[in-house]
């Protein structure tokens, strides 16, 4: 598979990600993807939940709308206590 490939943009500002690189990275319908610019480059990823302290996938709680990880949650509660 080539690592580029060239689309336009519709009228809507939308482009069509390739199948296959869907495929490759298990990206299904209705995923959210996060997209980051640099400069004038454009990277986009699927999104994942995640600690906004440590990054950690496991044991997320919402607080205040931010995923927080169940250790970083102690340890805040913890250093609130002191």
């Amino acid at each position: 598979m080539r690592s580029f490939i060239v689309r336009h943009i519709d009228s809507l500002g939308r482009i069509v990600l390739p199948k296959e690189w869907r495929d490759i990275n298990n990206i299904d319908e209705k995923d959210s993807l996060e997209i980051h610019i640099k400069g004038n480059s454009v990277t986009i990823k699927k999104h994942e939940d995640s600690c906004v302290f440590c990054g950690n996938h496991t044991n997320l709680q919402l607080v205040n709308e931010k995923q927080v990880c169940k250790k970083c949650l102690e340890e805040l509660t913890n250093s609130y206590k002191k």
